[in-house]
């Protein structure tokens, strides 16, 4: 790709010299002798680099950086003048100009100044792709009543400091959540750190979330911040928490309670202000039960809780899942983009997804690489998923989510029957949440006794 340069400047000699120089290095040249007839042309030449003079009859060079760069914030500008100060520099940097450089003009500065500025181009651009396929990575989709249900308890807790406990299954996307009401918290500017509890060993866990001085231990060969330290003025997100040790919970108890942290091996105090949301797929109720998690932590982490729904529960949002993996990994997997078909898509609504979105995003990759044809039909998904039949309808005509349905509902009141309507226990038995019970409950119109849930 050639690189396009415009040229404002009301001396002709000085546009022809300019030109020439900036030709003959194969750049693609535009000049204007007016900071109007730049205003003109910029939205359809659309340069990479401009070079504006500073004073010229009419719309001079400082306003005419200000029209463009509300054109286009993104723009390279550097500015040249015969009449060069510091206060003209200074201000036209608070603008965003890119350079300054005084008449006469030397053609070894130019060369370099335009090279510098068409790598600091490249390199804006290339951030802003890589924001864009980044937040693309953690946006939440689907339309169903379920994930609605999400982001309205996203919209009230996010803009609070309010710790907030995420459940679900694997796959489901806790983390989405998690990074959902840190963008909608006034920390969004600040660190959003992630910890996995559970990839990390415990006898290291405290190392990474409170730091540690150097000598503490054996391969503490230098002074480290923990996470916590990192964390500092944004969101700490916790995920796995259940399967921190309870060593590391009582030190994280204190942290919650007292707002510092001490650095293993360290004696100083250090003062932070983190918003910490934990994440887990783990039935906490029953890990403090069995003694495995502390309840006084439970109380602190669990202001307010947000239950991700399986996808099973939002099947509806399959198409749009689907649809939105396939821009994504087309943009940046390397594989080519594919149409999943309606019977496909049924195919798909009528799997149970164990692994959830997780699965159902590795699903759709595989399909658009082992697929043949640009459509992914039914028979794709039958031979490409395990159990890919699974969505296929029965001889009686139903399909197999209502028949995996009524199972479900047929499983729970048999349990709860087993355990005397004992929420808790029944709960315990079937390994999900309480409050995941209940909405089965609710979603099945399962009604329940008189008597209390205890």
């Amino acid at each position: 790709m050639k690189h396009r340069i415009l040229i404002v400047d009301d001396e002709p000699g000085i546009r022809q010299a300019l030109k020439q120089v900036l030709e003959y290095e194969k750049l693609v040249v535009r000049v204007a002798s007016s900071g109007g007839e730049a205003i003109t042309l910029y939205p359809d030449f659309r340069p990479h680099l401009v070079f504006l003079d500073v004073k010229m009859a009419g719309l001079d060079g400082l306003d005419t950086l200000s029209r463009i760069r509300k054109l286009d914030p993104k723009a390279q500008v550097v500015m040249i003048s015969g009449h060069g100060t510091i206060a003209t520099a200074v201000e036209a940097t608070q603008l965003g100009a890119f350079d300054f450089l005084e008449k006469p003009l030397d053609t070894d500065r130019l060369l370099v100044t335009v090279r510098n500025a068409l790598a600091h181009a490249e390199l804006v651009d290339e951030n802003t792709r890589l924001k864009e396929v980044s937040d693309s990575r953690f946006i939440m989709v689907g339309s169903s009543p379920a994930l609605d249900e999400v982001r309205q308890l996203i919209a009230k807790v996010g803009p609070t400091s309010a710790r907030v406990l995420i459940t679900g299954e694997n796959g489901t996307g806790k983390e989405l959540v998690a990074r959902a009401l840190h963008e909608s918290s006034p920390r969004r500017d600040r660190p959003f750190v992630e910890v996995n509890c559970a990839a990390i060993p415990s006898e290291l866990i405290e190392s990474e979330l409170f730091g540690h001085m150097k000598g503490s231990f054996t391969g503490a060969v230098a002074d480290r911040a923990g996470k916590f330290e990192q964390a500092d003025g944004g969101t700490l997100f916790l995920d796995e928490v259940g399967d921190m040790s309870l060593a590391a919970q009582a030190k994280l108890l204190r942290v919650l309670q007292e707002g510092v942290v001490t650095r293993i091996g360290g004696s100083k105090s250090i003062q932070v202000d983190v918003r910490v949301l934990a994440a887990t797929n783990k039935d906490l109720d029953e890990e403090i039960e069995q003694g495995r998690f502390r309840e006084d932590l439970l109380y602190r982490l669990n202001v307010v809780p947000i239950e991700v729904p399986s996808l099973r529960e939002r099947q509806e949002d399959i198409p749009e899942l689907v649809t939105h993996f396939v821009q994504q990994l087309s943009a940046g997997g390397g594989v080519a983009a594919k149409r999943f078909s309606a019977d496909a898509i049924r195919k798909l609504q009528g799997r149970s997804w164990p692994g959830n979105v997780r699965e159902l995003r590795n699903a759709v990759e595989r399909a658009l690489i082992l697929a043949s044809g640009k459509v992914v039909g039914a028979a794709d998904i039958d031979q490409l998923l395990p159990n890919g039949g699974a969505g296929s309808a029965t001889k009686d005509g139903q399909s197999f989510a209502k028949l995996q349905q009524d199972s479900e509902k047929k499983l729970l009141l048999k349990r709860l029957k087993e355990n005397d309507w004992n929420i808790s226990e029944t709960a315990r038995v079937l390994k999900i949440t309480r409050s995941n019970l209940y909405k089965k409950l609710k979603r099945f119109e399962i009604p329940l006794p008189g008597s209390s849930d205890d």
